[in-house]
Formats: C-alpha cells, sequence, structure tokens
C-alpha cells in the first residue's frame, strides 16, 4: 500500500499522494491546512498526481484546501486529478468548481 501524504516540494507545490480515503483523510486534512497556512505564495498548485486511489474524501479534502487558501487570502489550482476523482466529481458536479483557483 502507497503511504498517503501532503507535503510541499522545493516550488511550493503541494504534492497528494498515496490512498484517499476515510482512514487517511483526517490527517492529510490537518496537514494540508498547516502547509497552505504557512507558505508565502499567493497562489498554490495541488498536484495530485500521485494519488492511486481516492474516494469520495479525496475530493471533500481538495474543497477543504480550496477554503482553507481562500480563508487566508489565496489562490488554488488542482492539476494532475486521477481517473477515479475526475468521475466522483462529475457525478457530483463539482468538475467546474474543482477546474478554478
Amino acid at each position: 500500500m502507497t503511504e498517503s501524504a501532503v507535503r510541499m516540494d522545493d516550488t511550493g507545490e503541494l504534492k497528494l499522494s498515496g490512498v484517499l480515503d476515510y482512514r487517511t483523510g483526517p490527517g492529510l486534512r490537518e496537514q494540508g491546512r498547516a502547509l497552505i497556512k504557512s507558505s508565502k505564495a499567493a497562489a498554490l498548485v495541488v498536484d495530485c498526481s500521485a494519488v492511486s486511489k481516492s474516494s469520495s474524501v479525496g475530493l471533500s479534502l481538495l474543497l477543504c484546501f480550496i477554503r482553507d487558501a481562500q480563508a487566508v487570502g489565496k489562490s488554488l489550482s488542482i492539476r494532475g486529478m486521477p481517473e477515479d476523482m475526475r468521475e466522483i466529481a462529475e457525478v457530483s458536479e463539482l468538475t467546474e468548481l474543482l477546474a478554478h483557483p
């Protein structure tokens, strides 16, 4: 099983990886909030290309990250969303919301 994580790389981009589900979501939520708050960048990017599997918890996590960024006056965009996350977003009619910073 892949370790789930959210990290900030050297360029200031947030890297989300591993399995996003009810077990990993709460910890990733808190880590992501802290990283967003501490970032000096005005525009953040969350790269989801290393997410191996996601339930609806993954989308909830992204929506929380968007809200966290807005709360501190930053924009946030999402890149590399895997197919399973994209399908859940389409069914939930969240595609447009997740596509815009």
